[in-house]
Formats: C-alpha cells, structure tokens, sequence
C-alpha cells in the first residue's frame, strides 16, 4: 500500500527535475603570472584649491600585488583588468580613510572575487593543480650492479 505525501528519490536519481544552469568554473590554485597593467604611482585628488596628485600607499601597492596574482586572473579580459586597476585607486582612498570608498571598495571586491567567499558567490572554485606524470621506465641501478 502506498503512503500519500513525497517519497524519498530512488537510488542514483536526483531530486531536481532540471539541471543546474550555473556552473562552477574551477581554475587550478597556482598564482597567475602572466601580463596585467602596471600600478600607477599617484591618483589625482581634487580640494579646494584644485586638483593635486598624491602618491599611491605601500599597503595600495601590496594590494595590487596580491589581488593581481590570484589564480583566477587568468580568466580576465582587458575590461577586467581596467576594472582592477581603477579599484586600486579606490582601495588608495580607503585606505587613507575616505568612508565612502571603503563602501565602494567592498562592493568592487566582491565583483573582483577577492576571497573565498566572494568567489563562492562568482560560482569560482579553486582546484589542485594537475601534477604530470613521466610515463618513461626508470632502470633499476640493481640491474646495473648484478654485472
């Protein structure tokens, strides 16, 4: 006799109907080391009496670095990289205590998939990278030494 309500799924079917439109995109854990733009030294700053150049923070700098070398960085188009690069202007006001670009900076991290939670929300995941292996034999020096 069968019982009325929802049933447990049989072994090996899946519960969805349909199958996920979004996918993960998984990308192996090694630093990105290819071409990126350069840092520029200053940002431009406007203030009462006009527009002033000021020199970009170390800690802007060390951020560059760090967000410039994730693995994921290798899936970026010329756009993306001009979005990075604009965001270490901002992450510089920060920095130096501007609240409003701090504000901005969390929401252009977020874009950029900066941590893992961040990538978590992009759908990127980061993978153990492929260790290849040498398919030569290797002679035994025991063979060698029975001579």
């Amino acid at each position: 006799m069968a019982i009325a309500g929802r049933q447990s799924a049989p072994a090996g079917q899946k519960r969805n109907r349909a199958k996920s439109d979004i996918d993960w995109t998984d990308v192996p854990d090694v630093p990105f080391t290819g071409e990126r733009p350069d840092l520029p030294s200053t940002r431009t700053i406007v203030t009462r009496d006009g527009q002033e150049s000021v020199q970009l923070l170390s800690l802007t700098k060390k951020w560059w670095e760090t967000v410039s070398a994730m693995p994921h960085c290798k899936l970026w188009t010329d756009s993306d990289w001009m979005f990075a690069l604009t965001t270490a202007l901002v992450a510089d006001a920060a920095f130096c205590g501007i609240a409003s670009a701090a504000v901005e900076l969390r929401n252009r991290e977020k874009v950029l998939g900066t941590t893992s939670e961040f990538r978590r929300g992009l759908r990127i995941r980061y993978t153990q990278p492929e260790v290849v292996q040498s398919t030569a034999e290797v002679t035994s020096l025991d063979d060698y030494r029975d001579l």
